[in-house]
């Protein structure tokens, strides 16, 4: 990996990185809308590839990768920042998914199933099935489910400093236990792919070749599990004055 001069040959290491880059970008694009295309994440992630490779200094084994993985899932996101990639109107969409959830479970006492969320939503099954569909940027929280009013960007609610992010609320002991709960109550082909996702960290099209499933399948479920969540945890989080200002690359 090392020029006759003893300098870092960067093709080479671009190409033995390349594939770490590409895995980063498959993983990343399963929490994306359709909208966002897989090269432009691939595009950006070299960047931070290379950005990697000027700054580390120690060699090119593990802890490079480890370091290298950092930097190019940032590179990545930083990419999507200026873009607001889950649409307005399916916002709002979401959000009636999650109160028809709330209000089924509440009045029935376990979890709702596709064709009673469809009915209760006054959707056909399909025209449901094809919102979760377009929800591949849903997530768990958001920073506007405990932020005051305001507009921020897409990932400027996914994305955070260390004073202010998702992941932090959620070590909150109260918050974690209610989601560990909701997690429980989840129907099991939903707790399975949940857990080859986060856990296995594999992707759509892996998921869908253990579970017999197609990927849009696969896609839907994961909407439909976020919502579920979404439901049992949003109302918990502590809601901030006024609006978030800034944010760091996570």
């Amino acid at each position: 990996m090392y020029t006759a001069a003893g300098q870092p040959d960067r093709e080479q290491l671009v190409q033995r990185f390349a594939p770490l880059v590409k895995r980063i970008a498959f993983h990343l694009m399963a929490r994306l809308p359709n909208s966002v295309q897989f090269d432009d994440l691939v595009q950006n992630g070299m960047i931070g590839l290379l950005d990697a490779m000027d700054r580390y200094q120690e060699g090119f084994g593990a802890q490079f990768e480890t370091y290298a993985t950092q930097r190019v899932r940032g590179a990545m996101l930083d990419g999507l920042r200026e873009n607001d990639w889950l649409p307005r109107t399916l916002r709002r969409e979401l959000r009636r998914i999650e109160a028809a959830i709330a209000q089924l479970e509440h009045e029935h006492g376990r979890v709702p199933t596709e064709s009673e969320l469809a009915d209760a939503l006054g959707m056909s099954l399909a025209d449901y099935q094809h919102t979760l569909q377009e929800a591949r940027g849903h997530q768990i929280v958001y920073f506007d489910d405990f932020a005051g009013d305001g507009d921020e960007s897409f990932l400027d609610r996914h994305i955070s400093d260390n004073s202010a992010d998702p992941a932090a609320i959620l070590e909150d002991r109260n918050i974690r236990q209610t989601l560990v709960a909701a997690i429980a109550r989840l129907p099991e082909r939903e707790k399975l792919m949940m857990g080859l996702y986060y856990e296995q960290e594999l992707n759509l099209r892996e998921i869908g070749e253990v579970m017999g499933i197609t990927e849009s399948r696969v896609c839907q479920l994961h909407s439909q599990a976020i919502a579920r969540l979404r439901a049992q945890v949003v109302g918990g989080l502590p809601k901030a004055a006024g609006k978030r200002k800034g944010g760091s690359r996570g």
